[in-house]
């Protein structure tokens, strides 16, 4: 999960004490999410990160209760609310799953995704609704006690129906993102009236494929068209015996259901706030229940699902989040900045590299030094004679600047011979390639120092 949260303008509420703690707690998720693409995520690392995170988090808790008592702020008690699930609930089970699987990759993934999400959610809608003398969108919750029957209904259906013995780590439960998820999203109606029921449950990838999918004996641990319809009658018989366990649930139907996307599923929640929202860690993955009532069912959301038509739908969801899916990957690939003033070898080249690599081309030196500050490469194939600035000279200009001056180059040239060769070794280029080699060689010679890179980069 290589992500990156700036700080942005929209975060500010307009008091400075406030703002600068958001930042500062900004600031350390983001060292986490450096650490972990940098391949550091250790369990020392991540320890240290979590104390600081976990205890700056505790302190602004304090000061912002105490800065809303100071303007009589009307939401106060829902505020300290919010506050008091994400410490006593969320921080707690998250450090336990830590500690539980030793730092794992996917444990490491859970504690930032949702971390950084809850703050984000937390700093546009409770922090702001501060100072625009507003309640905040959780006032909209059911009564503790009730709230309490629904979790305890849903973890043991949740242990009933899969025999997984859960855990609640939110009942505020805000949209953040825990993983790869399917978002399933029903709506239930009664005769005759308006009123509808809405209930979205919300599968991380992996708990599907290790609950249905291992029912199903399903090898695989991609989702399929099979397994994604088995999740649907699944999920609404989950959700039809959650309704049944209500007495003001009752006689409520289901009309419509639909595969959501994340963004489609923020849409629904940031509109009409659930009365029921929560978030628990099953042991073989995350899941989350939110149950919208009442609501005016917003058009455009999602397609409905019928017999008619599930088939097909299925398979376009499938399909979307396959291309999001290799869009990720695409992210995820090398990237290798070539540099020349013939347009004909620059284009030869990107051809040769594309499906690799994330190529991007300059036509000159200046050029090359402009694309690696606005997107620094892996590697830079640089034309050694080029016209007014030579190789020789953008090697130098970027060895001068500290970002850059580890980045490898590769020099592309007509001709090796001694002198030329001399005058650039203090400049550390990381080697030769003749550009009237056959293509298969120069490919081979790229993909060969590309896989020592990643070695290399593995190994720090």
């Amino acid at each position: 999960m290589e992500e990156r949260f700036e700080w942005r303008d929209e975060f500010e509420i307009g008091v400075t004490a406030i703002d600068k703690d958001h930042q500062q707690l900004f600031k350390i998720i983001n060292r986490l999410f450096a650490l972990q693409a940098e391949g550091k995520s250790s369990q020392w690392a991540c320890q240290e990160g979590l104390k600081f995170f976990k205890a700056h988090a505790l302190t602004h808790f304090m000061d912002e209760e105490k800065y809303m008592a100071s303007i009589r702020y009307g939401g106060l008690e829902h505020h300290r609310l919010v506050h008091q699930t994400f410490r006593d609930q969320t921080l707690p089970a998250l450090e336990q799953e830590l500690e539980q699987t030793g730092y794992s990759q996917e444990a490491v993934d859970h504690f930032l995704g949702v971390c950084a999400g809850w703050l984000i959610g937390h700093t546009l809608t409770e922090d702001r609704a501060i100072v625009q003398n507003q309640l905040g969108k959780w006032t909209t919750l059911l009564p503790g006690e009730e709230r309490e029957a629904m979790k305890k209904v849903i973890v043991q259906l949740v242990f009933d129906m899969f025999h997984l013995e859960s855990q609640v780590i939110s009942d505020i439960y805000g949209g953040e993102r825990f993983g790869t998820g399917v978002y399933y999203h029903m709506v239930y109606g009664r005769p005759g009236e308006e009123e509808k029921l809405e209930v979205i449950l919300i599968f991380e990838e992996e708990l599907l494929i290790n609950t249905v999918g291992k029912i199903m004996g399903i090898q695989t641990n991609l989702l399929d068209n099979m397994l994604i319809h088995a999740v649907r009658y699944t999920a609404r018989q989950f959700s039809d015996r959650v309704l049944e366990c209500f007495p003001s649930m009752e006689g409520y139907r289901l009309e419509e259901d639909d595969l959501l996307t994340y963004k489609q599923f923020h849409k629904i929640i940031d509109k009409e706030p659930p009365q029921v929202s929560l978030l628990l860690n099953t042991g073989a993955g995350y899941f989350a229940h939110c149950t919208i009532a009442p609501h005016l069912l917003e058009e455009g959301i999602g397609t409905p699902l019928s017999n008619d038509n599930a088939v097909a739908e299925v398979e376009k969801y499938l399909t979307r989040r396959r291309a999001k899916e290799e869009s990720i990957r695409e992210t995820h690939k090398q990237k290798i900045l070539v540099v020349d003033d013939s347009a004909t070898l620059r284009q030869g080249m990107k051809q040769m590299l594309e499906k690799d690599y994330l190529v991007s081309v300059a036509e000159s030196g200046v050029a090359a030094i402009r694309a690696i500050t606005l997107n620094p490469p892996d590697l830079v194939l640089l034309d050694y004679e080029m016209p007014i600035c030579d190789g020789r000279q953008t090697l130098e200009m970027l060895r001068s600047e500290e970002a850059f001056a580890n980045i490898p180059v590769i020099f592309l040239t007509g001709r090796r011979d001694p002198e030329s060769m001399i005058k650039v070794m203090p400049l550390n280029p990381s080697g030769y390639l003749l550009k009237n080699s056959k293509p298969e060689k120069i490919k081979k010679e790229i993909d060969d120092f590309m896989q020592k890179l990643r070695a290399e980069q593995g190994e720090k």
